[in-house]
């Protein structure tokens, strides 16, 4: 399917740009070239049904995955920023034998019982010319149901899980998205998302290649970085996480000018907090569109867009996408009202690999796809996240979401960021401690903070612990990683 959908480029525009990075640029026509090239170092290599990717978003990557594809491979894409030992795990779920990376990577891949091959070793473009005299490969009859990628969740929360997407699953959520926005040919995307994570697989190399847009590709984000590709490509397009558009808005080296040719600022990954969107517009004149997905539904779910757009929402769900929210008696709740979001459609992920358990936990009898996340509808239809269901304290019977508290904290002047969870209490079973970090030249104040929240929350909502951090950890994309908040939760805090 995806192969198809290079091809229909390579004939439609071959000398047109597809994908660049800092040291090289492809052609959809070059594009291919290097697709069936890497085709047929993957099919020497190995004979299992999978191939892993450990490589930045760049030319090597496009070429690799659509090389997998085109070999009847099944791509793994693996999250470099994991230990060897993490990668190890993944290594062994995904029944890997060879892996596709680039030397920056070998204190990694050493740790790794696979066979590695470097891109920059292969004589690709000795390769390339020589292919050009052959007849061009055969591409391999999928069907929707195959398995097209296998992409382990990042692991901030649990150990990772590998999620099976189908080529159904990643079409279907290209054509929703390319339906939802104005996406032209003339448009020119920014890829600074990990192509291991499902946001920039899907967001920023799979559907441009369906639309036929070129993609200027950063391996690493860095805002300096990011600000020079703005100037120089002019992009149209960039999907990113808040945390991204938080460092940009505070980057002295981004040209507010420079942003003016966007037409699509999408923000995903976690919640947008209001003080950058805000701050965002107000620096660069261009809104922050907020969309929601995850992993296991390939991943978007509801975005807003230019034309449809509603402050603090996360969209209108995409037209093949049905969602619903139910009470804990999966009964559908009212208009307005919160409960857990299901979700079903074309997009939804087939399972889990080797965990069928977590997957019929999930993957319920009547089709639906329960998220785990909370929320609700207005009466447009905007879907509104206001938590996470694992995230839920029960506060002497009250149930409470982090991110009500962590939103009311961040309108404080002198709050940067803050994250919430909950902790064991001997009276009330739970209770909230905060971790926040100060906002340049403001110092912060516990008491006042607290004194702050007890003006707009429920008492049982204030935290009762506010601990004044540096920074948050966080997983690959930038999301605060909650699951090391609660281990440093059982370190006291320092007198």
């Amino acid at each position: 399917m995806f192969i198809d959908a290079l091809l229909e480029q390579n004939a439609r525009r071959p000398a047109s740009l597809a994908v660049e990075d800092s040291r090289s640029s492809l052609t959809f026509r070059n594009l291919t070239a290097l697709s069936i090239v890497l085709r047929d170092v993957i099919a020497k290599q190995t004979d299992r049904a999978s191939v892993g990717l450990l490589l930045p978003a760049g030319t090597g990557f496009f070429g690799s995955l659509f090389g997998a594809h085109w070999a009847g491979k099944v791509p793994v894409p693996l999250n470099f920023l994991l230990s060897p030992e993490e990668l190890a795990v993944i290594v062994r779920d995904a029944n890997l034998d060879v892996v596709l990376t680039v030397h920056h990577f070998d204190n990694i891949t050493n740790n790794l019982l696979v066979r590695t091959v470097h891109l920059e070793d292969l004589p690709l473009r000795r390769r390339i010319l020589m292919n050009r005299f052959k007849p061009r490969p055969p591409v391999p009859k999928v069907s929707p149901d195959d398995l097209a990628v296998l992409l382990y969740t990042s692991g901030t929360s649990a150990a990772p899980k590998g999620v099976e997407l189908t080529y159904g699953n990643l079409s279907a959520n290209c054509e929703g998205v390319i339906a939802a926005v104005d996406l032209r040919p003339s448009d020119r995307f920014l890829c600074v998302l990990p192509p291991f994570h499902v946001f920039g697989l899907t967001a920023n190399v799979l559907v441009p290649i369906v639309r036929g847009i070129a993609v200027h590709a950063l391996p690493r984000f860095n805002p300096a970085a990011v600000s020079r590709a703005i100037k120089d490509f002019r992009p149209t397009v960039l999907m990113a996480v808040p945390s991204m558009y938080n460092a940009l808005m505070r980057s002295k080296s981004a040209d507010p000018d420079a942003f003016r040719d966007f037409h699509l600022l999408v923000s995903g990954g976690e919640p947008l907090p209001e003080r950058i969107s805000t701050a965002f517009r107000k620096r660069f004149s261009q809104t922050l569109l907020e969309g929601y997905g995850l992993t296991e539904t390939s991943p978007v779910i509801s975005l807003n867009t230019p034309d449809q757009h509603r402050t603090h929402s996360v969209g209108l769900p995409l037209k093949n996408v049905q969602v619903r929210i139910v009470d804990d008696d999966n009964a559908e709740v009212e208009t307005g009202e919160e409960g857990e979001i299901r979700v079903k459609g074309p997009s939804v992920m087939r399972g889990y690999r080797n965990r069928p358990d977590e997957t019929a936990a999930v993957l319920l009898d009547d089709g639906w796809f329960a998220t785990g996340d909370i929320g609700r509808f207005d009466s447009d239809g905007y879907l509104f996240i206001t938590g996470r269901k694992k995230d839920m304290m029960i506060v002497g019977g009250e149930n409470v979401f982090p991110r009500e508290i962590e939103a009311m904290l961040e309108l404080h002047e002198a709050v940067d960021e803050a994250a919430v969870i909950g902790v064991p209490d001997t009276s009330r079973g739970e209770v909230p401690l905060a971790f926040v970090i100060a906002a340049t030249d403001h110092t912060l104040d516990e008491t006042a903070l607290r004194t702050f929240a007890r003006e707009r929350l429920a008492g049982y909502k204030v935290p009762r612990e506010i601990r004044i951090v540096t920074e948050l950890p966080r997983g690959p994309t930038g999301k605060v990683a909650k699951r090391e908040l609660k281990s440093q939760a059982e370190t006291p805090k320092a007198s």
